[in-house]
């Protein structure tokens, strides 16, 4: 079994070089697996992420570096798919951070599937646990947040390179944030793939602390997550998709009644959030802006549903 690693990135040279620091210090069978490459692509990064990873080459033996313009993360998979050399895929973003064990997992995890039920319609899906601790990100623990329902998420996925094209990759289309990971997962489903859950492959997600100057651009990625999602929907107007992308009205009464009809917002809740980001409680703090960004996302969905219907 021969691995391709996908990760796309953009601007991200801090914690990209924890990930791929982690991703050279895997420790597998090679009775199972024969070898790996990770695939990096860059989306246009103005940071120093090619310099450094051009002067880091010798200690990055398995790593093979692609460029793009800005095109967004679904175009950088695709090239990454088209210029890998496995059998199958794994996605991982380029701010997780993996354990050692994870390519063993994720191995393990799909011959045992494979074998059990006599098909190779199957992807692993393994944990991602977010966490804010840069300096030792694999020490985080589980949290009930970190939980997803997700039928296929590019966090963390394995796959054989040969139902992705079937599925006809990532579609371009989605050029602003959210959605297109698990649009290819419909098509996915469509084909008859089941999710195998892979625990025991683990990912640490990393993100700064949560700070107030972070809200505008927390804003902006929910309206643009709601206009994605009617992309999304306008593909597939099922209502499945309607419940993901959050397009019902139960979900708009939800949000409406949580944050008060937008009551609650960035400006009233400003000195809550600063308090608990005081008290050492970003995560908390972070937690409890969702209800006004949710709220954001439920009128993004709704305006950017009218708007095409009048265009």
């Amino acid at each position: 079994m021969f691995f391709s690693v996908v990760i796309p990135t953009y601007n991200r040279l801090p914690i990209l070089q924890k990930c791929l620091r982690a991703l050279e210090n895997q420790q597998f069978d090679t009775g199972l697996i024969s070898d790996y490459e990770i695939v990096v692509v860059d989306d246009g990064s103005t940071d120093a992420t090619i310099s450094w990873l051009d002067t880091e080459k010798a200690n990055l033996p398995h790593v093979r570096l692609f460029t793009q313009n800005h095109r967004g993360a679904g175009a950088a998979r695709n090239l990454g798919v088209e210029n890998a050399v496995g059998e199958y895929i794994i996605f991982i973003d380029s701010d997780l951070v993996v354990t050692e064990s994870f390519l063993q997992s994720h191995a393990q995890a799909l011959i045992t599937a494979e074998n059990k039920l006599q098909s190779d319609l199957i992807f692993t899906y393994g944990a991602v646990i977010n966490t804010c601790n840069f300096d030792n990100p694999t020490s985080e623990p589980y949290k009930i947040t970190d939980f997803s329902a997700a039928y296929f998420a590019t966090g963390n996925v394995a796959i054989k390179k040969k139902w992705l094209i079937e599925a006809g990759m990532f579609d371009t289309m989605f050029s602003q944030y959210g959605w297109e990971d698990l649009e290819l997962g419909v098509r996915l489903k469509r084909l008859g793939l089941k999710l195998i859950k892979c625990p025991s492959a683990v990912g640490y997600h990393w993100h700064p602390p949560f700070n107030l100057e972070q809200i505008p651009q927390l804003i902006e990625k929910e309206i643009e997550r709601g206009k994605m999602g009617v992309l999304f929907y306008q593909k597939h107007p099922t209502y499945e998709v309607k419940m993901m992308i959050q397009m019902t009205w139960l979900h708009r009464l939800l949000w409406g009644i949580l944050s008060l009809g937008g009551s609650l917002n960035e400006k009233t809740m400003k000195p809550l959030l600063q308090w608990l980001i005081n008290q050492g409680k970003p995560q908390l703090a972070l937690e409890i802006a969702r209800i006004f960004l949710n709220w954001y996302n439920v009128q993004g969905v709704y305006d950017a549903y009218k708007l095409s219907k009048n265009t």
